[in-house]
């Protein structure tokens, strides 16, 4: 659910890019739907288009979406402006049975991405922010256990509070990238509570109000990572052999690999405003030596 680069040019991303970790057969299944959101997400969010553009090119992008899903359409017909993007997610999607309501869902994120920062609109609360992670983040943990045929409601539950905790976690960390680019995730009830303006965030400047209300934030996305705890677990207990093992390593990796953001964050004294945590080669080391330990 997470690798390395989501947001913006540097691609920090909640996503499960196929790794060693993953089996070879279910490979060309993620990377497809890893470069149709990696795809979708530039439309949104890279380049100099204007938003009309932009919600137009997905509009676009859905319609690819929904002739690729077309059992009966003409394989040669799958996308003329992204056919690299469209003829392997076909294939995904044929063999896998794919869930195509998941895929639109992070399309309508992306669009909704495009109105909040064409307009500089601002979440609420937490409640937004988290209806906002069901379709930008909690689809894509839906998609990787659909591959391996895990479809119970507690492993659904825990991978949403997982993906939803890593998208969080990479707002508190990247305000510093995303503020400039209109992009924000502080909800307006935080910001009430501890006295922040709008104005303190777009200047960039960590205070005193600003350190208090990203810790708050970071212990949010921290209680609701918890929650997802037990999901390595879960998948140990339902897929069979290697696969489940490998499964149940990578999703442990990618629980700790979160919180050692979140603990990054701390010891920056929540300092976000002005620089993102720098995740190190010791830090894999740590965030592997967790995983082998987890417990639920």
């Amino acid at each position: 659910m997470q690798n390395t680069a989501a947001h913006g040019v540097d691609h920090y991303e909640n996503f499960p890019v196929a790794s060693w970790l993953t089996p070879a057969r279910l490979r060309p299944a993620i990377v497809a739907i890893y470069w149709f959101a990696r795809v979708a997400d530039d439309l949104a969010d890279e380049g100099d288009a204007l938003a009309e553009q932009r919600l137009a090119d997905l509009v676009a992008f859905r319609a690819d979406l929904m002739i690729c899903s077309n059992s009966d359409a003409n394989s040669d017909t799958a996308s003329l402006r992204w056919p690299q993007i469209f003829a392997p997610l076909r294939q995904a999607i044929r063999q896998h049975k794919l869930p195509v309501p998941l895929l639109d869902a992070l399309l309508q994120a992306f669009e909704q991405d495009v109105r909040y920062t064409s307009t500089g609109q601002w979440y609420g609360n937490n409640t937004e922010l988290l209806e906002y992670c069901s379709r930008s983040a909690n689809p894509v943990g839906r998609l990787l256990l659909h591959l391996y045929g895990i479809t119970g409601k507690h492993a659904l539950a825990a991978s949403d509070a997982i993906c939803s905790a890593l998208q969080l976690t990479n707002f508190w960390q990247d305000p510093s990238k995303d503020v400039p680019r209109s992009r924000y995730y502080f909800p307006l009830n935080a910001m009430a509570a501890n006295q922040v303006l709008p104005a303190d965030l777009i200047a960039g400047k960590d205070t005193e109000n600003t350190i208090k209300m990203i810790a708050g934030c970071a212990d949010f996305s921290a209680a609701v990572m918890q929650k997802g705890f037990e999901l390595p677990t879960i998948v140990r207990q339902s897929v069979n052999g290697f696969d489940g093992w490998r499964l149940s390593l990578e999703l442990r990796c990618v629980i700790h690999g979160g919180l050692r953001i979140l603990e990054k964050i701390r010891v920056m004294q929540h300092r976000t405003l002005g620089q993102r945590p720098k995740i190190t080669a010791w830090d894999g080391v740590v965030i592997l030596w967790r995983a082998l330990r987890h417990k639920t």
